[in-house]
């Protein structure tokens, strides 16, 4: 790939203009420039992730990972620089990619299924209305190279309270995608008596004493390389023992996943930004946990449970209690259980928010493959609002995995 900025671009009221042009045009509000290496705007992404607004998932060294070891590499990386067209100042970058999907170009987040979030890294906490949002997009999408539609999933309304700029778009819309997560405060001694459901809050502790009396119940951080292997480890087997179990698909079955989450941890040593917890009992271990921290949120990844280690106990409950108290003590502010409806969520006591798209299509093959996009999703919307449905479904797509296995 090019490692210059291909194309700039500049936005009036009116639409895109030239450079030349929006250099001498009182109404220019934004520029943006399309990058297609990380040489060219490292500095720039660095900048921002330190003095700006980011979330861990746009630290550069996990995006930058994604790019390196998880985009097709026949896809594009394409990264947009957005600056005020007027001074000059940067206002936000946007980490995307250009990918061949079934016979047709889709622009979509660089997520490649690891990112759980699409949020633009911005250089400050302006407040960003609907048109200074579809300002920026018409300046972004007059740098985009050819494509047959732009599919954006996983937008949340905020970014460490400031408006996501993307989920204000005229053009987005809600998606089917749920994201869940609990607020911290006070002392991590009382937390999950004062913010958790009763019945978890019971159910937890009665279970951490039942530990104690017998072989003692402790959450381990990796804070080694040498540890850090072994908890990955541990994690990749209880996650996929039990998804086997279940029948159902995980993204670490695919080597070059696995090969991402390993070299990441061992990476985020150095700054805390990726750890990897385990739930011991004894010399046992239960369970075994992969975060994201960033600004006072963690953000729950990947956990491996040993469900049959312990009868009548759930590891995967009292390492989420056990990390939430270990969050609050060093300082965590909020607890995010990542994307997913799943039923401990609630158990717990988290509260939910709707995630939203965006779904364009640019030419008549996008148009064809959007719609069917969106028939997918409105199915899916109203299986899941069935729950016996649901329950059926789930239960066949588990008995069509354990038979392909």
């Amino acid at each position: 790939m090019a490692s210059r900025a291909m194309q700039v671009a500049a936005m009036t009221d009116d639409g895109p203009v030239s450079p030349i042009a929006a250099s001498a045009g009182a109404g220019a509000r934004y520029t943006a420039r399309l990058h297609t290496s990380f040489e060219t705007v490292k500095p720039l992404w660095l900048q921002h992730q330190a003095d700006g607004v980011c979330t861990a998932h746009q630290h550069y060294a996990w995006v930058e990972g994604i790019a390196a070891r998880l985009m097709p590499k026949s896809a594009d990386l394409l990264v947009i620089e957005v600056s005020d067209a007027a001074t000059g100042a940067p206002a936000m970058l946007l980490p995307l990619m250009r990918r061949r999907a079934r016979g047709h170009h889709v622009i979509e987040w660089l997520s490649c299924r690891v990112c759980d979030y699409s949020v633009p890294l911005l250089a400050d906490a302006r407040a960003w209305t609907r048109q200074s949002a579809d300002a920026v997009w018409a300046a972004v999408r007059a740098v985009l190279p050819p494509a047959d539609r732009i599919h954006i999933a996983g937008i949340p309304q905020q970014i460490h309270g400031v408006a996501n700029p993307l989920a204000l778009l005229s053009v987005v819309r809600d998606s089917i995608q749920i994201t869940s997560g609990l607020v911290l405060h006070g002392e991590p001694e009382t937390l999950i008596k004062r913010i958790c459901k009763p019945s978890f809050a019971k159910t937890f502790h009665k279970q951490c004493r039942a530990f104690e009396r017998r072989v003692g119940l402790a959450l381990v951080e990796a804070d080694t390389p040498a540890l850090t292997e072994e908890l990955f480890d541990t994690l990749l087997e209880l996650r996929l023992r039990r998804f086997r179990e279940l029948g159902r698909f995980d993204l670490l079955t695919q080597a070059p996943v696995v090969d991402f989450y390993r070299h990441a941890a061992l990476q985020g040593l150095s700054d805390g930004s990726v750890r990897l917890f385990g739930l011991r009992a004894g010399e046992a271990w239960l369970a075994s946990i992969y975060v994201l921290t960033r600004k006072g949120t963690l953000h729950t990844l990947l956990l491996g449970i040993d469900q049959n280690a312990v009868a009548n106990v759930s590891p995967g409950l009292t390492t989420m209690g056990k990390l939430m108290m270990w969050a609050r003590g060093h300082g965590f502010d909020y607890f995010d259980l990542s994307v997913g409806s799943q039923g401990y969520k609630e158990h717990i006591g988290a509260a939910s928010s709707v995630l939203a798209e965006i779904c364009e299509p640019i030419t008549l093959r996008g148009r064809a493959a959007n719609a069917a996009i969106l028939l997918s999703s409105g199915t899916e919307r109203y299986v899941r609002s069935n729950p016996r449905l649901l329950k059926t479904v789930r239960s066949l797509m588990s008995r069509l995995r354990r038979l392909k296995d």
